[in-house]
């Protein structure tokens, strides 16, 4: 994909990856619809970024925001999707309410799966397209912890991988990146305290968005940002119980900052 053609539909905009995101796709010479919940903050972004940008405010996770978020894309001529937007939810599974294991799922799989499927003849329509998913090291690398959260990205991951098969014979690309732990708000000072004490590495949100962009550029497939992370990813894959054993040893260091009091 070429950048500097490409007319991004980006959602979760206003968040920390997402504005990072936006202004290096500008800078590429891409146009970017922005997207997400928050009015002022995507008008903000947009009055930074200038006449590149657009703004489209919606909620995903209901159907007239998909609807509404559909026809500007349309409106638009997008050719290539970033389904960037997402939450997390850190704590044991026991303790969270089903409203908030809820909406880690409706936010972070199906309203992407929602948003590409309600896209995808558009998409299909175009000379060439991209669909780029932002996973997480945690779809490939589940953690105690983030059962929801990894639930989500793991379904995401396969999803990104089904779509590429099914695409296969289409001008529409399809690209799975998987961060390991960004540097922005979404962490709660909870999920902070646990990397501090596991020795977890975390990205800046300019690194990932610049690997993320590269990946687009040269048409990948699959991007696993994070060393060991990849590794530990393919352990799990090729021998989990490695990985339910390496794990074993953190669990009471998770649980006791899982069961810090939120703010």
């Amino acid at each position: 994909m070429q950048l500097n053609s490409a007319r991004v539909v980006l959602t979760g905009a206003s968040g920390g990856l997402g504005q990072t995101l936006a202004q290096q796709l500008v800078q590429h010479g891409a146009h970017v619809l922005l997207a997400g919940r928050d009015a002022a903050k995507l008008q903000a972004l947009a009055n930074r970024l200038g006449s590149a940008s657009h703004i489209c405010v919606a909620d995903l996770t209901q159907t007239q925001g998909v609807a509404d978020l559909t026809q500007a894309a349309q409106t638009f001529k997008a050719n290539v999707l970033i389904n960037n937007a997402g939450i997390s939810a850190f704590g044991l599974l026991q303790d969270q309410t089903w409203d908030t294991v809820e909406q880690v799922i409706q936010t972070n799989l199906m309203a992407p799966l929602r948003l590409t499927h309600a896209l995808l003849p558009h998409l299909l329509s175009q000379p060439q397209a991209s669909i780029v998913n932002v996973g997480s090291a945690f779809g490939s690398l589940p953690f105690a912890g983030f059962a929801a959260y990894s639930s989500a990205k793991a379904g995401l991951r396969g999803f990104s991988q089904s779509l590429r098969r099914e695409l296969a014979n289409s001008q529409v690309h399809v690209l799975h990146v998987a961060p390991r732990a960004i540097n922005t708000a979404l962490n709660s000072p909870a999920v902070n305290a646990l990397n501090r004490a596991l020795g977890n590495t975390s990205d800046s949100p300019e690194a990932v968005a610049t690997h993320l962009l590269n990946a687009l550029a040269q048409n990948r497939s699959e991007l696993h940002i994070g060393f060991p992370e990849r590794l530990f990813a393919w352990l799990n894959g090729f021998a989990p119980a490695l990985i339910d054993r390496g794990l074993a040893g953190k669990l009471a260091t998770i649980q006791q900052h899982a069961q810090t009091p939120q703010p």
